[in-house]
């Protein structure tokens, strides 16, 4: 019999998926509304006035008006906000700073307004309301839930509080759940992730978890912990739990591995959010991709990923895009980004309703010789040669070797496995194989004797873990690149002697 939580749950989820089927039946217009009101209701910032707002009517008067920007060309206007300026690049002040590490300009401030907050916490919630209503399971709310992330503890800069994108939404899980959710208040501020871990893995293993939620890798080491601590699979230690929601990174090359760690299939969900914006969820358990959020105050445009250096490259917005062509993701946010670079590339898997996969970093690629090699050929190749066997594998990352000691030059694959591949030559075989399949430069380069056939370089157990900690990246959001055009992690992996 149903509690009354769960049955509420599922009333809930009914009216919420009825609103979703509204504005997903009608994307362009949806989409268009969004743009008319980001435009109108930040016509009077200095963003606004310095592009001449008031005049643009059309995405082609926003396209001549306002270029496309990453973080360090949007960095002026983000350091008047940070300096406590009002009505800079949207409305007032933000309520909070989302707090990031920036490859080349040390920490980001990603702004975070009282229109654009909400957005976060309701995408959240509502891509666990789409699974109740798809699959009628609302036991799992009786449960306890986990989700792993950062510390909730915030900082203050000029009146304004920052903090991980993930501790701020600590603070808005709904009192419905309150009771329900894991790890306690103090665990949750433990700032060194091992020791939280080991903290949250005491906390758990005698409560009844039903959801269990954060980036794959970080689960895993909890998952390890309640393993190496109990001798049993985490299945067996949780006997209701048969929800799993990830994001960061894509689940399939855990896949094997957490089944294995778990003893058996649970239900999972997908996320895509990010401290610019939540863009999408797994909105259906049987179909590829997640359903884009064009209701909650951004607007989408899309570059093709190929031609995204390029001088002409044309920016489309959502009627223009086609199936599995490789887009640089370009946002226009009620947080008071425009035209933004978030770095992120997708590939639409339906155009009705707009699902996308993320198909990489348009910074995280390896084109050393032309081959243009992206996030999603790596994966791919790596779980069709772990198809139809026990393999698991931890982690990996693949870097160019331009100069070896003999021979072609090659790609280097660095992994982590479970249980090495008897044999590590037919294995690496058949990731060759698929990349060459998959992308026809690599072919060419590999087969005009440019290159020759990838090898692999394993990882000692627990290596890529130990790399993160050397860079003080352990846990979190933090993950590491699938793939890189130069050789920073693969150099830093043979300094440290992580490698075999």
């Amino acid at each position: 019999m149903l509690s009354i939580k769960s049955t509420l749950a599922k009333l809930f989820a009914k009216n919420v998926r009825k609103s979703i089927l509204k504005w997903s039946k009608a994307p362009i217009e949806t989409q268009d509304k969004v743009f008319q009101k980001l435009i109108n209701d930040a016509g009077e910032t200095v963003f606004g006035k310095d592009h001449d707002f008031k005049s643009i009517k059309t995405h082609s008067d926003f396209i001549k008006r306002v270029p496309i920007r990453d973080y360090e060309a949007l960095k002026p206007y983000v350091d008047r906000v940070v300096n406590g300026e009002e009505d800079i690049l949207w409305k007032g002040k933000p309520i909070y700073f989302a707090k990031t590490s920036g490859t080349t300009s040390g920490a980001k401030y990603i702004p975070l307004t009282k229109e654009s907050m909400p957005t976060h916490v309701e995408a959240a919630r509502n891509a666990i309301l789409m699974y109740i209503a798809e699959t009628g399971n609302s036991k799992f709310v009786d449960g306890k839930m986990i989700f792993l992330q950062g510390s909730p503890i915030l900082e203050e800069k000029n009146g304004i509080q920052l903090g991980r994108l993930s501790g701020i939404v600590a603070h808005y899980v709904p009192k419905y759940l309150q009771k329900n959710r894991m790890p306690s208040w103090q665990t949750n501020c433990i700032d060194d992730w091992e020791t939280k871990v080991e903290a949250i893995v005491e906390e758990t293993l005698s409560e009844n978890m039903t959801v269990i939620s954060g980036i794959p890798s970080w689960v895993q080491m909890y998952f390890e912990k309640i393993q190496n601590k109990t001798g049993k699979k985490v299945g067996d230690v949780f006997q209701n739990f048969n929800l799993f929601i990830f994001g960061g990174v894509n689940y399939e090359p855990y896949r094997a591995k957490f089944e294995n760690l778990i003893g058996r299939k649970v239900d999972s969900i997908e996320l895509y959010p990010a401290s610019e914006g939540f863009f999408a969820f797994q909105d259906k358990q049987n179909e590829k991709g997640m359903l884009l959020q064009l209701n909650s105050g951004i607007f989408y445009e899309f570059i093709k990923a190929d031609t995204f250096f390029d001088d002409n490259r044309e920016r489309l917005i959502l009627e223009h895009v086609e199936l599995g062509v490789n887009y640089v993701m370009i946002i226009s946010t009620n947080a008071g980004l425009w035209a933004y670079n978030i770095g992120d590339t997708v590939e639409f898997t339906s155009l009705s309703p707009f699902r996308v996969i993320v198909s990489g970093r348009i910074k995280h690629f390896i084109s050393a010789f032309g081959e243009h090699v992206i996030g999603k050929e790596v994966e791919q190749a790596l779980q069709e040669a772990v198809a139809d066997s026990s393999l698991g594998i931890s982690e990996f990352t693949v870097a160019p070797q331009i100069d070896p000691d003999d021979g072609l030059p090659y790609h280097e694959w660095f992994i982590e496995f479970e249980d090495e591949p008897q044999n590590l030559a037919l294995f690496a075989q058949k990731i060759e194989a698929s990349l060459q399949n998959q992308n026809s430069y690599y072919y060419d380069l590999v087969y005009g004797k440019v290159l020759q056939p990838l090898k692999i370089t394993l990882v000692k157990k627990n290596g890529f873990q130990d790399y993160m900690k050397s860079i003080g990246k352990l846990g979190g959001q933090n993950k590491i690149p699938r793939l890189s055009n130069d050789r920073k992690i693969a150099d830093a992996l043979y300094a440290q002697e992580l490698t075999k």
